[in-house]
């Protein structure tokens, strides 16, 4: 059962948390949207597409990415006026232990955590489908890809491979297909070029030349155009990044494992979009502990001061997210151990920071 001082924090904190949540989210629209004027004007998409398909779930995901942020400016705002104007000092001179006035902080970083997991796993991938599906087609109409030499094991003991992929046009160029049994070649294709048909779901080999071995040797054949169905699309081989944000937990995770079934050892930027999805609502319980513990000392610069500090840390805490998300795309860092990280120092800041605050 919540008592007066229970509710008085709680109601103060999650008040302070919307409201700065809300602030900051018209301000990113209104930016956002002086940024995009000319792309908007430029096609033909709907007032109505523009405002639910693209800016409300605009919103949900950057309100979500960065809720421990407003989570810690509202628990340093909130409290440091608590400590200007000694109601903290009263509730520590009253009797009041300072983990007892930390109880509320916790049961509102607790109920904000929830939502975020909630909005992370189940609502935020639907979201980022509709807002990603309207920048493909009205902000970001192609993208490149930049990977060459491709391989990719399409079927167990079948591997396609090619020298570049255009997205745009949907062709693999100087491409190959193998078909191995028992460890031994069996057949092998070489082409110029492969186009994909969307219409038929099939694809159209240009200018190639199949070796078939067997007991009775190897057969050549050679040809113009050659239509086939292959296990393989090309969203296998040219999807955006950004698109494992559109994918829920378990389809998230067996795309992963399909990556990795077909060689591909680049799925790290997919291992961290999967662990970030629990690691950043778990950091509002750190960003709550270190902000009740600087701003419950009253000091000289009040409020000032607490938000300098405040701000400094996290702009520390986001730099390192990055350095560790960078090190685990391109220089092999584990990417559980990239997420992580920065949540486990900043734990331990929070808990040296909770351990000199005023008692």
């Amino acid at each position: 059962m919540l008592r007066i001082l229970d509710r008085y924090i709680l109601s103060r904190f999650l008040g302070t948390f919307f409201f700065m949540l809300v602030l900051i989210m018209l301000i990113a629209v209104v930016f956002d949207l002086s940024e995009k004027t000319e792309d908007f004007a430029g096609t033909k998409a709907t007032t109505g597409e523009i405002i639910l398909d693209y800016y409300v779930n605009f919103v949900v995901f950057y309100a979500n990415r960065f809720s421990g942020l407003f989570t810690f400016l509202a628990v340093l705002l909130f409290t440091s006026r608590l400590a200007h104007r000694s109601e903290v000092i009263a509730m520590l001179s009253s009797g009041v232990s300072f983990p007892r006035i930390m109880w509320p902080y916790f049961l509102g970083a607790t109920l904000l955590t929830i939502l975020s997991l909630v909005i992370n796993h189940l609502v935020l991938p639907k979201a980022n489908e509709v807002r990603l599906a309207f920048e493909e087609a009205y902000i970001r109409v192609t993208f490149s890809v930049k990977d060459r030499h491709l391989h990719r094991e399409i079927e167990p003991g079948t591997i396609a491979y090619c020298e570049r992929y255009g997205a745009k046009e949907r062709t693999l160029y100087t491409f190959g297909l193998e078909r191995w049994e028992n460890g031994a070649l069996r057949s092998k294709l070489d082409a110029d070029r492969a186009e994909y048909d969307s219409l038929g779901g099939r694809w159209r080999i240009i200018n190639y030349s199949a070796r078939t071995m067997g007991p009775e040797g190897d057969r050549l054949t050679r040809g113009a155009l050659l239509d086939t169905v292959l296990p393989l699309r090309p969203e296998d081989l040219g999807q955006r990044v950004e698109m494992a944000m559109a994918m829920s937990t378990p389809e998230l995770n067996a795309y992963i494992e399909k990556k990795l079934r077909q060689g591909d050892g680049k799925v790290g930027p997919y291992l961290i979009e999967k662990h970030q999805r629990t690691a950043y609502p778990l950091a509002t319980y750190i960003f709550t502990l270190i902000g009740v513990g600087i701003a419950s000392r009253k000091v000289r610069g009040g409020t000032g001061l607490h938000l300098a500090l405040g701000v400094m840390l996290v702009l520390v805490y986001f730099f390192v997210v990055q350095f560790t998300t960078v090190a685990a795309t391109n220089a092999g860092l584990d990417p559980f151990l990239a997420v992580w990280i920065p949540n486990i120092g900043y734990a331990l800041i929070g808990a040296w920071i909770y351990r000199n605050a005023p008692k």
